[in-house]
């Protein structure tokens, strides 16, 4: 009986002890479709990353890393393929701003941790928006919650949806 008790209260104090991650797309993303708009300028778009708010980050998060990745195309569908950015973070929590595609002038502070790994005429500077064509390719972000000696302290996936 103490023995299962002592269970319990380790079980308990393990995930008390590291909150995952919380991911938020903002509006109008909604995980399942990518918005109208928001693919690359090859197929008329504008695109730009989806804004998100992130809660429960691990204490002594420095940076938001965020890898894009197209799921359904193999050459970019890990490592950040379509793009990798750094949001510096202050605190528990942080709203990621939507970044333009496709250059590498961005918002204040954020940073191309890693271009697009795409070549051609889709080749990007920074973030490429999803570029499929309309063919229902799945498009993810793999966000990892990064310490200022660079160390990974969480990481966590969302998907962006299909385009």
């Amino acid at each position: 009986m103490i023995r299962s008790f002592l269970v319990c209260v380790f079980a308990v104090m393990g995930t008390g002890a590291y909150a995952d991650m919380k991911v938020a797309l903002g509006a109008p993303w909604d995980g399942k479709t990518i918005p109208a708009g928001q693919h690359c300028t090859l197929h008329g778009g504008k695109g730009a990353t989806p804004p998100m708010a992130i809660s429960n980050l691990p204490e002594g998060t420095a940076m938001v890393v965020v890898e894009y990745n197209d799921r359904s195309y193999r050459p970019l569908s890990r490592n950040g393929s379509h793009g990798t950015l750094g949001y510096p973070v202050k605190g528990t929590s942080a709203t990621l701003p939507a970044v333009p595609g496709m250059t590498d002038r961005l918002p204040k502070g954020v940073v191309v941790v890693r271009k697009a790994q795409s070549t051609g005429d889709y080749a990007s500077a920074g973030y490429l928006p999803p570029c499929s064509g309309g063919r229902g390719n799945i498009y993810e972000a793999v966000i990892k919650a990064v310490g200022s000696n660079g160390k990974v302290l969480e990481k966590t996936k969302v998907k962006l949806g299909r385009y």
